[in-house]
């Protein structure tokens, strides 16, 4: 809503803020930046050569994928997020899209203001005791969505190739293999990053393996679902239904299929949002910048590895 709060802060370290809104002048206004606090704006490798000092690139967010990591990294750029300011609103909001899509509340809500009393309209519904959640990632989110799932008596395993089975039976989840995962699950939620990996990792081959009851609910990043293969998917009835809080662009087209459909609910990337977490979110990335600017090191530093450091 406004930089009163950075400007405060960064002010008691006698830091200038300033902001850039035109992408046509960012180069020039990072140029002699001794940090970054980026949001939405592409930060491209020729800006980021253009830097003179920069020693701190900070997404004020969790995804990193507006920030070219690689010539950070040739740079010695540090490049940090902030991951945790809204673990349980996102844990909460993909529970509510499963449970919100296990019920048909949004099918059925949408019957009642067209003026049909009927519930057989949702037919078929199924109780959610004893079926299973699979987690594709298993980071702070997901751990919260497997806490928060327990009392709902579904059965939960994750997939995640950087979770050691010790640690997963720590947690006290059950590891899987993907393809496992995929045909076995009732529900599928993600929350892996996004990276060259992980793209499309959701397509047209992963669908076919998927139960045709079984739903599938983003709220990490929009391009891990190749989204023309969900459209043909939900269309030729190869899994049941969508839980979407985002898509391949942080935009929705009046004409895109997935808004015809009544098995789908999307919302607009909003599962990060409560008045709490966005004050959060402004602390802990003007807390990082400080801690740069007086010779230390971000509270999450993402590129720790390739910066030798």
């Amino acid at each position: 809503p406004d930089l009163i709060l950075e400007r405060d802060m960064l002010g008691e370290v006698d830091a200038e803020l300033i902001e850039v809104t035109d992408p046509a002048t960012i180069k020039d206004a990072c140029r002699d930046a001794d940090a970054v606090i980026n949001t939405y704006m592409q930060l491209t490798p020729d800006i980021i050569e253009s830097m003179g000092k920069c020693k701190l690139i900070i997404r004020n967010g969790i995804g990193v994928n507006t920030i070219d990591v690689d010539t950070c990294n040739k740079k010695g750029i540090m490049v940090a997020n902030v991951p945790s300011y809204c673990l349980d609103e996102v844990a909460t909001h993909a529970i509510t899209l499963l449970l919100a899509l296990a019920r048909k509340i949004v099918l059925l809500n949408a019957t009642v203001h067209q003026g049909v009393w009927d519930v057989k309209k949702a037919i078929p519904v199924y109780s959610l005791q004893g079926k299973t959640l699979g987690l594709v990632g298993f980071g702070k989110i997901p751990r919260l969505v497997y806490e928060k799932a327990k009392p709902f008596g579904l059965n939960v395993m994750m997939y995640d190739p950087y979770v050691t089975e010790e640690a997963a039976k720590e947690a006290g989840v059950q590891k899987a293999g993907l393809e496992r995962l995929l045909e076995e699950s009732d529900f599928i939620s993600v929350h892996c990053p996004l990276t060259a990996e992980t793209k499309h990792m959701f397509n047209a081959e992963a669908f076919g393996k998927m139960k045709k009851s079984a739903y599938i609910i983003n709220t990490a990043r929009g391009p891990l679902i190749n989204e023309s293969d969900l459209i043909e998917a939900l269309q030729q009835g190869k899994i049941a239904g969508a839980g979407l809080d985002v898509l391949t662009q942080d935009s929705v087209d009046p004409a895109n299929p997935l808004l015809m459909m009544g098995n789908v609910i999307i919302t607009p990337h909003a599962a990060w949002y409560s008045e709490e977490s966005i004050v959060t979110r402004r602390r802990q990335t003007v807390e990082s910048v400080i801690s740069v600017l007086e010779g230390g090191e971000p509270a999450s530093l993402i590129n720790r590895k390739q910066l030798g450091r």
